[in-house]
């Protein structure tokens, strides 16, 4: 059974949608899902499934959610494979230093063409820098996310669709999770 890591969008902030972790671990395994782990408690999960598109391993958790928890949250799923690939493909990360709490990573849920991105007006503070490869955002935020215009909510308004972002410290963690499956 490959491994697979799922990202939710907007669980457990200031609040709202909350799903303990352990919950979600069970809400998996109900669904069928082997050698679940849940890392944090902001959505994120590898897990073995049975070899599916990973669009349809999102709508069964989706609907799960929906069942379990009586909310719907947005579902991105990625294959080994694909975390592989946002690891290997960061333009950013080291070349702008070793510092992973300064770099984040951006997942649309759909494609974005880079004319799309290219468009963009990026409010970028000096120093910041987005970069898109594939379908991620790379993101060097080196005065901290949390004082960055780059952020999720920025690029869920400037590309219409939704997002979610986790930092590069938690990329990676995921990435050797799902190794270790």
């Amino acid at each position: 059974m490959p491994a697979y890591i799922a990202l939710l969008r907007g669980v457990n902030v200031a609040g709202k949608n909350r799903i303990p972790m352990a919950e979600w671990k069970a809400n998996l395994e109900r669904l069928g899902f082997k050698d679940v782990r849940t890392y944090l408690q902001s959505g994120n999960a590898v897990f073995r499934a049975a070899a599916a598109p990973p669009e349809r391993t999102a709508s069964a958790i989706k609907a799960g959610i929906v069942r379990d928890f009586g909310f719907d949250v947005e579902v991105l799923v990625l294959s080994r494979a694909d975390i592989d690939r946002v690891v290997e493909a960061n333009p950013l990360f080291p070349r702008l230093g070793t510092d992973e709490t300064l770099f984040h990573a951006a997942f649309p849920f759909q494609s974005v063409a880079k004319s799309d991105f290219g468009k963009l007006e990026l409010p970028a503070q000096a120093g910041e820098q987005a970069v898109e490869a594939g379908r991620v955002v790379y993101l060097y935020c080196p005065h901290g996310y949390g004082r960055t215009k780059l952020n999720n909510n920025y690029f869920e308004k400037a590309l219409g669709i939704p997002a979610t972002t986790r930092n590069w410290r938690t990329v990676l963690a995921l990435k050797s999770l799902c190794s270790e499956l």
